[in-house]
């Protein structure tokens, strides 16, 4: 069974471009999923693993291109929803701290274990200093849900497909 830095690896090797990386994700997707999630391939992304992964605001990756950058905590579940509470509440605030302070768009990346197609879903941390491109992107990325009580979790459900990212 796959660690959490397994998936990590997964999804770096996607957002790289890497072929078997992409192949190897898309494996039960349907065609048109596939073929979008190719488009990396041609158009691929810096992603790095960041030091001390999970703390301060880093996120699990950082992913850059042009004048986008999308520092990206990773989360897999088995089952649809992940309440922050905790340290990983901390990391959300972290997170939401380094967008507001430096501009960049934090996102979560949900991977939901044992299902077929595109397993993969992405949500932005709400900030509101994006500006440029990145206000265009933002709007089309759902916000992390908020709880009954206010609070960020993760439903994977709402997400969008990373085929879509």
């Amino acid at each position: 069974m796959p660690t959490g830095s397994a998936y990590e690896r997964e999804l770096l090797h996607v957002f790289s471009g890497s072929v078997a990386g992409v192949d190897a994700v898309t494996r039960s997707c349907n065609a048109e999923e596939r073929l979008r999630m190719r488009s990396v391939i041609d158009a691929p992304f810096l992603a790095v693993r960041a030091p001390g992964s999970g703390s301060e605001g880093t996120g699990d990756l950082l992913v850059l291109r042009g004048d986008a950058c999308f520092p990206i905590e990773v989360k897999c579940t088995s089952g649809h929803k992940l309440y922050l509470s905790g340290r990983t509440l901390d990391q959300h605030e972290a997170l939401r701290a380094v967008g507001e302070r430096t501009g960049v768009m934090p996102l979560y990346a949900q991977r939901l274990k044992g299902t077929r197609g595109d397993s993969w879903r992405m949500f932005r941390v709400e900030t509101s200093h994006i500006t440029g491109p990145m206000a265009s992107i933002s709007s089309r990325i759902p916000i992390l849900p908020l709880t009954g009580t206010g609070r960020p979790h993760l439903d994977w459900s709402h997400g969008m497909p990373l085929n879509r990212f």
